[in-house]
């Protein structure tokens, strides 16, 4: 018997962030593009999808939230690339993205500082529900209410480091 599980991919990432996911900025030449991603398998019950990109191992104690949406469709299974920059409008109507550790709204490229690797860790989470929030909330306020709106998550590790 075999059985489907709720999976993350990209067609834009391997095991390392490509250039265009670095920031244009702080020592950076990126392009600040967010990768495409696609999902499949999800819970028949999925309301909406959520999705978030952190730096694990940023040095700030908490990590950094470099992406936050949610209130994707359940009918949707992709984001192209591009799609955390708010000004394309490449997400359907009334998708939210809420403010990264930049207090910015949409995606915010990769800038590890000198030192160690660092892990990015890409979720996306089937929701039961719309969550309740504008595009102010915090990463770590969404993070409380996708707690308790989780049916399942997937996700993908890469990782990123100065060049």
């Amino acid at each position: 018997m075999t059985t489907t599980t709720f999976t993350l991919k990209s067609n834009d990432l391997g095991g390392q962030l490509a250039p265009e996911q670095y920031a244009n900025g702080m020592g950076f030449t990126g392009q600040n593009l967010s990768p495409q991603l696609y999902w499949e398998n999800p819970p028949k019950e999925t309301k909406t999808f959520a999705l978030t990109i952190q730096d694990l191992g940023a040095p700030t104690g908490s990590g950094f939230w470099h992406w936050v949406v949610f209130n994707i469709p359940a009918h949707i299974n992709e984001v192209p690339s591009g799609a955390g920059d708010p000004e394309k409008s490449l997400l359907p109507e009334n998708v939210i993205q809420s403010n990264t550790d930049m207090g910015t709204q949409g995606y915010v490229g990769a800038a590890p500082p000198e030192g160690p690797t660092h892990r990015y860790q890409i979720i996306v989470y089937a929701l039961n529900a719309n969550l309740q929030l504008d595009s102010s909330a915090t990463p770590a306020f969404v993070g409380f209410n996708l707690h308790f709106a989780t049916l399942t998550k997937a996700s993908l590790l890469v990782y990123g480091q100065k060049y």
